[in-house]
């Protein structure tokens, strides 16, 4: 129960490996939905396929009898999405309302589907009588889709939100809680929003710019739990990943390493950053590790080192993907060191610098590591001196 009126009716799903057949989901995920009940009832989404009947029954116990009046589609990503057909064929009678946008691709996703009559086109802002409820629709194209919106009730005080402010993991999970992460909230949900989201700082700014004057007490997002405490907390941290703002100050170290050369390099530089009182560092092996922890990463804190071998006259490809990742999602405002290594013709570093080339705000330092396979005197001394160019 999210509130008197307001029910959760999502699923969690432990079968699934991949979220978006990319994103390493290992506490599962969940699948949000709500029905708020009033003198006419409105269902908030509906539920990734493989859990339709599951849904339908969670909802049938709530309407006890009833039937709902209007099934408010947020966004078309099948994994809230897949079930309207089943839906409909359960509530016939049911209004869908949804943005233009969202129509056409319920068509694309559904073909042969008429709604007739019963659909609502929602213009941003506009508003929907339900009895004590008033829902408000807020267009939030490209939050991450462009058919996106989020929806206000006024009378509970209840932002749901779509996508934004959700995380990986179920909900019948335990979550890791740290220091920095009181909740055991935002490290899955970073990941989430950097992984799903990160694109769209823009758009999700001004967003955020709509919501501040709204008198929020609860978010219920399409995924991660429902919000309802210490609510600026979680508004500061979107605002934060949204600017492209560093989030904490530490130093990621990203590399990729053949014969273990590198590597060596990559540990040494950590040491020396511990020892001069660096109170975060994190070394990441792009091969081993999971790329989309070390993309997070890189864009929380306010430094970043990328090491890797030259390999087929470029880069290896492990480095290349996580290079890939930062510029797609529009990396930023930060100091960024690196070292290199080859046995005949290093030129990891040049290849590295010119695909980071477009990116804003980067600081690059002055001291570059090349390795010839393995480490020489003059190295060690190069990577005490860019210790020291972090620390500063």
């Amino acid at each position: 129960m999210v509130t008197n009126d307001i029910r959760y009716i999502g699923v969690n799903d432990h079968q699934l490996d991949l979220f978006e057949g990319q994103y390493i989901v290992p506490e599962g995920m969940a699948y949000n939905s709500y029905v708020i009940l009033d003198e006419k009832i409105a269902v908030m989404d509906t539920i990734e396929v493989h859990f339709t009947d599951e849904w339908l029954g969670k909802l049938a116990k709530e309407l006890n009898g009833r039937r709902p009046d209007y099934l408010i589609v947020q966004h078309m990503e099948p994994d809230h999405s897949a079930s309207i057909k089943a839906f409909l064929e359960a509530y016939p009678d049911t209004t869908v309302v949804a943005t233009a946008k969202a129509f056409t691709m319920m068509g694309n996703f559904y073909r042969g589907l008429d709604l007739g009559e019963k659909k609502i086109v929602a213009a941003n802002g506009a508003t929907l009588e339900l009895g004590s409820h008033t829902l408000t629709f807020l267009h939030a194209p490209m939050v991450h889709w462009p058919e996106v919106m989020m929806t206000y009730d006024s009378k509970d005080k209840v932002l749901f939100s779509a996508d934004a402010f959700g995380k990986f993991g179920a909900l019948d999970a335990e979550p890791e809680i740290e220091d920095d992460d009181p909740y055991g909230w935002a490290c899955e949900a970073r990941r989430y929003y950097f992984g799903i989201v990160g694109k769209y700082g823009m758009q999700v700014q001004a967003v955020l710019k709509k919501t501040a004057a709204l008198d929020i007490g609860i978010i219920c997002p399409l995924h991660g739990p429902v919000l309802k405490e210490d609510l600026p907390y979680y508004f500061n941290l979107y605002d934060t990943w949204s600017a492209y703002r560093a989030e904490t100050k530490g130093v990621v170290i990203a590399y990729t390493s053949v014969y273990g050369n590198t590597k060596k390099a990559v540990e040494y530089l950590a040491d020396k950053l511990r020892e001069k009182g660096c109170d975060v560092v994190e070394a990441t092996d792009l091969a081993r590790d999971d790329i989309a922890e070390a993309v997070e990463d890189a864009f929380r804190h306010d430094r970043l080192v990328l090491a890797t071998t030259t390999y087929n006259n470029d880069i290896f490809p492990f480095m290349n993907h996580f290079i890939e990742d930062l510029v797609e999602r529009g990396f930023k405002d930060r100091s960024v060191g690196l070292i290199e290594n080859g046995s005949w013709a290093p030129n990891a570093a040049k290849n590295m610098k010119a695909k980071m080339e477009g990116l804003k705000g980067i600081s690059w330092l002055d001291t570059t590591v090349t390795i010839l396979s393995s480490l020489s005197d003059e190295n060690y001394a190069q990577l005490d001196q860019m210790a020291e160019e972090l620390m500063k």
